[in-house]
Protein backbone atom coordinates (compact mmCIF):
# COMPACT_ATOMS: atom_id res chain seq x y z
CA UNK A 1 0.00 0.00 0.00
CA UNK A 2 1.03 3.66 -1.17
CA UNK A 3 1.41 6.13 1.77
CA UNK A 4 0.41 9.53 1.19
CA UNK A 5 2.97 11.66 2.80
CA UNK A 6 0.18 13.56 4.92
CA UNK A 7 -2.72 11.32 5.48
CA UNK A 8 -6.10 13.70 5.17
CA UNK A 9 -9.27 11.82 5.67
CA UNK A 10 -10.49 11.55 1.46
CA UNK A 11 -7.00 9.51 1.24
CA UNK A 12 -8.34 6.98 4.11
CA UNK A 13 -11.82 6.62 2.20
CA UNK A 14 -10.60 6.15 -1.24
CA UNK A 15 -8.09 3.05 0.43
CA UNK A 16 -11.26 1.50 2.24
CA UNK A 17 -13.81 2.26 -0.42
CA UNK A 18 -16.39 4.40 1.08
CA UNK A 19 -17.45 8.19 1.54
CA UNK A 20 -15.26 10.51 3.60
CA UNK A 21 -18.46 11.00 5.94
CA UNK A 22 -18.23 7.29 6.56
CA UNK A 23 -14.24 7.66 7.75
CA UNK A 24 -15.46 10.75 9.69
CA UNK A 25 -17.89 9.13 11.58
CA UNK A 26 -15.59 6.02 12.64
CA UNK A 27 -12.80 8.44 13.69
CA UNK A 28 -15.38 10.25 16.24
CA UNK A 29 -17.32 6.97 17.15
CA UNK A 30 -20.53 8.15 15.60
CA UNK A 31 -23.54 5.80 14.57
CA UNK A 32 -24.50 5.51 11.01
CA UNK A 33 -21.88 3.27 9.54
CA UNK A 34 -22.44 -0.59 8.68
CA UNK A 35 -20.05 -2.89 10.79
CA UNK A 36 -18.56 -4.31 7.29
CA UNK A 37 -17.62 -0.65 6.93
CA UNK A 38 -16.31 -0.02 10.29
CA UNK A 39 -13.69 -2.74 9.77
CA UNK A 40 -12.64 -1.61 6.70
CA UNK A 41 -11.99 1.97 7.85
CA UNK A 42 -10.24 0.84 11.56
CA UNK A 43 -8.18 -1.75 9.93
CA UNK A 44 -6.78 1.31 7.31
CA UNK A 45 -6.53 3.05 10.48
CA UNK A 46 -4.42 0.72 11.68
CA UNK A 47 -2.08 0.20 9.26
CA UNK A 48 -1.47 3.66 8.81
CA UNK A 49 -1.42 4.43 12.11
CA UNK A 50 -3.46 7.65 12.16
CA UNK A 51 -4.04 10.43 14.67
CA UNK A 52 -6.07 12.46 13.69
CA UNK A 53 -5.77 16.32 14.20
CA UNK A 54 -7.68 16.95 17.20
CA UNK A 55 -7.19 20.44 17.42
CA UNK A 56 -8.55 21.25 14.02
CA UNK A 57 -11.25 18.65 15.00
CA UNK A 58 -12.17 20.46 18.26
CA UNK A 59 -12.68 24.18 15.77
CA UNK A 60 -14.66 22.13 13.80
CA UNK A 61 -16.92 20.64 16.46
CA UNK A 62 -18.24 23.97 17.59
CA UNK A 63 -18.75 21.76 21.51
CA UNK A 64 -19.11 24.22 23.96
CA UNK A 65 -16.82 23.28 27.48
CA UNK A 66 -17.88 24.43 30.38
CA UNK A 67 -15.49 24.61 33.24
CA UNK A 68 -16.14 25.26 37.15
CA UNK A 69 -12.92 26.23 39.29
CA UNK A 70 -13.60 25.97 43.86
CA UNK A 71 -11.14 28.26 45.71
CA UNK A 72 -10.51 29.45 48.78
CA UNK A 73 -12.17 33.10 49.89
CA UNK A 74 -9.59 35.69 49.92
CA UNK A 75 -8.80 39.34 49.08
CA UNK A 76 -7.03 40.97 46.36
CA UNK A 77 -3.62 41.06 45.95
CA UNK A 78 -3.38 37.37 48.35
CA UNK A 79 -2.04 34.21 47.08
CA UNK A 80 -5.40 33.02 45.43
CA UNK A 81 -5.30 36.04 43.69
CA UNK A 82 -2.21 34.90 41.46
CA UNK A 83 -4.16 31.63 40.49
CA UNK A 84 -7.11 33.41 38.91
CA UNK A 85 -4.94 35.34 37.17
CA UNK A 86 -3.73 32.35 35.38
CA UNK A 87 -7.04 30.92 35.02
CA UNK A 88 -8.28 33.97 33.35
CA UNK A 89 -5.05 33.62 30.94
CA UNK A 90 -5.78 30.15 30.31
CA UNK A 91 -9.69 31.25 29.35
CA UNK A 92 -8.11 33.33 27.06
CA UNK A 93 -5.35 31.29 25.50
CA UNK A 94 -7.97 28.61 24.49
CA UNK A 95 -10.91 30.65 24.02
CA UNK A 96 -11.02 29.57 20.06
CA UNK A 97 -12.48 26.00 21.77
CA UNK A 98 -15.75 27.67 23.60
CA UNK A 99 -14.55 26.98 27.15
CA UNK A 100 -16.34 29.26 29.46
CA UNK A 101 -15.00 29.44 33.35
CA UNK A 102 -17.19 29.47 36.77
CA UNK A 103 -15.46 30.59 40.03
CA UNK A 104 -16.95 29.83 43.09
CA UNK A 105 -15.35 30.05 46.78
CA UNK A 106 -15.64 28.73 50.32
CA UNK A 107 -14.31 30.13 53.36
CA UNK A 108 -11.63 27.86 54.13
CA UNK A 109 -12.52 27.90 58.10
CA UNK A 110 -15.94 26.78 57.50
CA UNK A 111 -16.40 23.16 56.17
CA UNK A 112 -19.52 23.26 55.62
CA UNK A 113 -19.62 26.32 53.46
CA UNK A 114 -17.10 23.72 51.49
CA UNK A 115 -20.02 21.14 50.82
CA UNK A 116 -22.96 23.92 49.94
CA UNK A 117 -20.87 25.64 47.66
CA UNK A 118 -19.68 21.79 46.34
CA UNK A 119 -23.15 21.09 46.34
CA UNK A 120 -24.25 24.36 44.05
CA UNK A 121 -21.30 23.05 41.08
CA UNK A 122 -22.45 19.51 40.81
CA UNK A 123 -25.94 21.08 40.20
CA UNK A 124 -24.68 23.00 37.63
CA UNK A 125 -23.31 19.75 35.41
CA UNK A 126 -19.67 21.39 34.39
CA UNK A 127 -17.79 19.73 32.05
CA UNK A 128 -14.72 19.56 34.28
CA UNK A 129 -13.79 20.89 37.84
CA UNK A 130 -10.24 22.67 38.71
CA UNK A 131 -10.58 22.92 42.95
CA UNK A 132 -8.40 23.66 46.06
CA UNK A 133 -9.01 20.88 48.49
CA UNK A 134 -10.22 21.18 51.93
CA UNK A 135 -10.26 18.23 54.58
CA UNK A 136 -10.47 14.58 53.25
CA UNK A 137 -13.85 14.25 55.21
CA UNK A 138 -15.19 17.28 53.47
CA UNK A 139 -13.45 17.16 50.32
CA UNK A 140 -14.56 13.48 49.53
CA UNK A 141 -18.07 13.61 49.06
CA UNK A 142 -17.72 15.89 46.11
CA UNK A 143 -15.16 13.95 44.70
CA UNK A 144 -17.28 10.91 44.93
CA UNK A 145 -20.28 12.59 43.70
CA UNK A 146 -17.97 13.98 40.68
CA UNK A 147 -16.94 10.19 39.79
CA UNK A 148 -20.65 9.54 39.65
CA UNK A 149 -21.27 11.98 37.05
CA UNK A 150 -18.18 10.88 35.04
CA UNK A 151 -16.91 14.54 35.67
CA UNK A 152 -13.05 15.01 35.62
CA UNK A 153 -11.48 16.81 38.25
CA UNK A 154 -8.13 18.53 38.63
CA UNK A 155 -6.50 19.25 42.65
CA UNK A 156 -4.76 22.74 42.82
CA UNK A 157 -2.63 23.55 45.87
CA UNK A 158 -3.06 20.50 48.14
CA UNK A 159 -3.28 16.88 46.74
CA UNK A 160 -5.18 14.21 48.03
CA UNK A 161 -3.57 10.82 47.07
CA UNK A 162 -6.31 8.63 48.46
CA UNK A 163 -8.71 10.29 46.55
CA UNK A 164 -7.12 10.40 43.18
CA UNK A 165 -7.89 13.44 40.95
CA UNK A 166 -7.26 13.40 37.27
CA UNK A 167 -4.18 15.71 37.92
CA UNK A 168 -2.43 17.70 40.54
CA UNK A 169 -0.85 20.50 40.22
CA UNK A 170 1.24 22.60 43.81
CA UNK A 171 4.00 21.86 45.56
CA UNK A 172 5.28 18.27 47.57
CA UNK A 173 4.09 20.13 50.88
CA UNK A 174 6.52 17.74 52.83
CA UNK A 175 9.13 18.18 51.11
CA UNK A 176 8.79 21.90 50.74
CA UNK A 177 8.17 22.21 55.02
CA UNK A 178 11.29 19.74 55.60
CA UNK A 179 13.50 21.79 53.34
CA UNK A 180 12.12 25.08 55.29
CA UNK A 181 13.63 23.33 58.12
CA UNK A 182 16.81 22.75 56.78
CA UNK A 183 17.13 26.60 55.57
CA UNK A 184 15.61 27.80 58.79
CA UNK A 185 18.50 25.80 61.05
CA UNK A 186 21.03 27.54 58.61
CA UNK A 187 19.88 30.94 59.99
CA UNK A 188 19.40 29.92 63.29
CA UNK A 189 22.88 28.65 63.86
CA UNK A 190 23.16 27.18 67.16
CA UNK A 191 19.83 29.03 68.52
CA UNK A 192 17.79 26.37 70.25
CA UNK A 193 14.45 28.39 69.68
CA UNK A 194 12.23 28.84 66.69
CA UNK A 195 8.74 29.83 66.81
CA UNK A 196 6.26 28.89 64.32
CA UNK A 197 3.51 31.84 63.28
CA UNK A 198 -0.07 30.43 62.40
CA UNK A 199 -3.22 32.30 61.30
CA UNK A 200 -5.83 30.18 62.75
CA UNK A 201 -9.71 30.31 62.87
CA UNK A 202 -11.42 27.72 66.14
CA UNK A 203 -9.01 25.58 65.82
CA UNK A 204 -8.85 25.48 61.95
CA UNK A 205 -5.71 26.70 59.73
CA UNK A 206 -8.07 26.34 56.62
CA UNK A 207 -5.08 24.46 54.08
CA UNK A 208 -3.89 21.13 53.57
CA UNK A 209 -0.69 22.69 52.15
CA UNK A 210 0.05 24.46 55.43
CA UNK A 211 -0.25 21.53 57.66
CA UNK A 212 1.62 19.11 55.13
CA UNK A 213 4.17 21.87 55.53
CA UNK A 214 4.16 21.90 59.38
CA UNK A 215 4.33 17.73 59.40
CA UNK A 216 7.20 18.39 57.11
CA UNK A 217 8.96 20.85 58.94
CA UNK A 218 9.32 18.81 62.01
CA UNK A 219 10.05 15.60 60.67
CA UNK A 220 13.19 17.41 59.97
CA UNK A 221 13.42 19.37 63.13
CA UNK A 222 13.10 15.96 65.08
CA UNK A 223 15.49 14.23 62.81
CA UNK A 224 18.71 16.83 63.51
CA UNK A 225 17.89 19.30 66.00
CA UNK A 226 15.49 17.70 68.69
CA UNK A 227 16.99 19.49 71.42
CA UNK A 228 15.36 22.58 69.53
CA UNK A 229 12.15 24.03 71.30
CA UNK A 230 9.68 24.77 68.77
CA UNK A 231 6.89 27.79 69.90
CA UNK A 232 3.90 28.26 68.42
CA UNK A 233 1.78 31.57 67.68
CA UNK A 234 -1.87 31.08 66.87
CA UNK A 235 -2.92 34.27 65.46
CA UNK A 236 -6.73 35.38 64.52
CA UNK A 237 -7.04 34.45 61.16
CA UNK A 238 -10.29 36.61 60.96
CA UNK A 239 -9.42 39.07 63.76
CA UNK A 240 -6.37 41.47 62.41
CA UNK A 241 -6.77 44.00 64.95
CA UNK A 242 -5.56 41.51 67.53
CA UNK A 243 -2.52 40.74 65.70
CA UNK A 244 -0.14 43.32 67.07
CA UNK A 245 -0.95 43.05 70.70
CA UNK A 246 -0.31 39.14 70.22
CA UNK A 247 2.72 39.50 68.34
CA UNK A 248 3.92 42.47 71.05
CA UNK A 249 3.07 39.64 74.18
CA UNK A 250 4.56 36.81 72.54
CA UNK A 251 7.99 38.59 71.54
CA UNK A 252 8.17 40.64 75.72
CA UNK A 253 7.91 36.97 77.26
CA UNK A 254 10.39 35.42 74.65
CA UNK A 255 13.05 37.36 74.24
CA UNK A 256 15.47 34.95 73.26
CA UNK A 257 13.79 33.62 70.26
CA UNK A 258 15.48 34.58 67.34
CA UNK A 259 13.72 33.05 64.07
CA UNK A 260 10.89 31.82 62.89
CA UNK A 261 8.48 30.69 60.03
CA UNK A 262 5.11 31.23 58.65
CA UNK A 263 3.36 28.11 56.52
CA UNK A 264 0.97 30.22 55.03
CA UNK A 265 0.99 33.07 52.41
CA UNK A 266 0.57 36.21 55.04
CA UNK A 267 4.16 36.43 56.50
CA UNK A 268 3.87 39.69 55.52
CA UNK A 269 1.90 40.24 59.01
CA UNK A 270 4.88 39.47 60.56
CA UNK A 271 6.96 41.19 58.47
CA UNK A 272 5.55 44.75 58.65
CA UNK A 273 5.09 44.02 62.53
CA UNK A 274 8.84 43.50 63.01
CA UNK A 275 9.55 46.59 60.31
CA UNK A 276 7.23 48.83 62.89
CA UNK A 277 8.77 47.96 65.94
CA UNK A 278 12.27 48.01 64.53
CA UNK A 279 13.43 44.46 65.58
CA UNK A 280 16.41 43.98 63.17
CA UNK A 281 17.68 40.87 64.54
CA UNK A 282 14.72 38.76 64.22
CA UNK A 283 15.26 35.83 61.08
CA UNK A 284 11.84 35.15 59.34
CA UNK A 285 10.45 32.64 56.68
CA UNK A 286 7.65 32.41 54.45
CA UNK A 287 5.76 31.46 51.64
CA UNK A 288 4.59 33.37 47.71
CA UNK A 289 5.43 36.58 46.17
CA UNK A 290 2.49 38.87 47.51
CA UNK A 291 3.39 42.32 46.66
CA UNK A 292 3.32 43.33 50.78
CA UNK A 293 5.88 39.77 51.37
CA UNK A 294 8.16 40.80 48.67
CA UNK A 295 8.08 43.91 49.87
CA UNK A 296 9.23 43.17 54.01
CA UNK A 297 11.76 40.64 51.92
CA UNK A 298 13.20 44.34 50.16
CA UNK A 299 13.24 45.54 53.26
CA UNK A 300 14.84 42.92 55.29
CA UNK A 301 12.16 41.95 57.40
CA UNK A 302 11.50 38.64 55.27
CA UNK A 303 15.06 36.69 54.92
CA UNK A 304 13.10 33.95 53.07
CA UNK A 305 10.34 33.49 50.87
CA UNK A 306 9.82 30.30 49.51
CA UNK A 307 7.37 30.55 46.11
CA UNK A 308 5.54 28.23 44.14
CA UNK A 309 4.50 29.66 40.89
CA UNK A 310 0.29 30.04 41.77
CA UNK A 311 0.17 31.69 38.13
CA UNK A 312 1.43 28.73 36.60
CA UNK A 313 -0.78 25.90 38.52
CA UNK A 314 -3.65 28.29 37.30
CA UNK A 315 -3.12 28.31 33.60
CA UNK A 316 -1.92 24.39 33.62
CA UNK A 317 -5.01 23.22 35.68
CA UNK A 318 -7.32 24.85 32.87
CA UNK A 319 -5.23 23.39 29.96
CA UNK A 320 -4.84 19.99 31.01
CA UNK A 321 -8.81 20.44 31.40
CA UNK A 322 -8.28 20.82 28.01
CA UNK A 323 -6.20 18.49 27.17
CA UNK A 324 -8.27 15.74 28.38
CA UNK A 325 -11.50 16.59 27.19
CA UNK A 326 -11.03 18.29 24.10
CA UNK A 327 -7.49 17.15 22.58
CA UNK A 328 -8.13 13.34 24.08
CA UNK A 329 -4.49 13.49 25.40
CA UNK A 330 -3.16 11.93 28.18
CA UNK A 331 -2.05 13.92 31.14
CA UNK A 332 0.19 13.65 33.90
CA UNK A 333 -0.97 12.44 37.08
CA UNK A 334 1.34 14.76 39.35
CA UNK A 335 2.97 17.80 38.37
CA UNK A 336 5.29 19.52 41.00
CA UNK A 337 5.61 22.81 40.95
CA UNK A 338 9.62 24.03 41.85
CA UNK A 339 10.46 25.17 45.71
CA UNK A 340 11.70 28.14 45.14
CA UNK A 341 13.82 29.96 47.76
CA UNK A 342 14.08 33.58 47.57
CA UNK A 343 16.05 36.29 48.96
CA UNK A 344 16.28 40.21 48.87
CA UNK A 345 19.07 39.59 46.06
CA UNK A 346 17.73 37.59 43.82
CA UNK A 347 14.14 38.58 44.03
CA UNK A 348 14.15 41.21 41.12
CA UNK A 349 15.99 38.69 38.42
CA UNK A 350 13.72 36.00 39.50
CA UNK A 351 10.57 38.37 39.09
CA UNK A 352 12.17 38.85 35.28
CA UNK A 353 13.22 35.77 34.21
CA UNK A 354 10.16 33.68 35.78
CA UNK A 355 7.57 36.07 34.36
CA UNK A 356 9.11 35.91 30.67
CA UNK A 357 9.06 32.02 31.12
CA UNK A 358 6.02 31.91 31.72
CA UNK A 359 4.38 34.32 29.07
CA UNK A 360 6.50 32.46 26.85
CA UNK A 361 4.68 29.13 27.44
CA UNK A 362 1.35 29.97 26.98
CA UNK A 363 1.45 31.62 23.81
CA UNK A 364 -0.36 28.66 22.20
CA UNK A 365 -2.54 26.08 23.61
CA UNK A 366 -0.50 22.94 23.37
Amino acid sequence: MKVPERIRIKDIARLADVSVGTVDRVIHGRSGVSEASRKRVEEILKQLDYQPNMHASALASNKKYAFACLLPQHEAGEYWTAVESGIHEALVAYSDFNISIRLSYYDPFDYHSFRDIAQSILEQEPDGVMLAPTVPQYTRPFTESLNKLSIPYIYIDSNLSDQPALSFFGQNSHKSGYFAAKMMMLLAGREREIVIFRKINEGIVGSNQQERREIGFREYMQKHHPDCHIWELNLHAKRDTEDTRMLDEFFSKHTNVKNGITFNSKAYVIGEYLLKRQKTEFNLMGYDLLERNVNCLKQGSIFFLIAQQPELQGFDGIKTLCNHLIFKKTVPKENFMPIDLLTKENIEFYHNINGETKAHNRKEPV
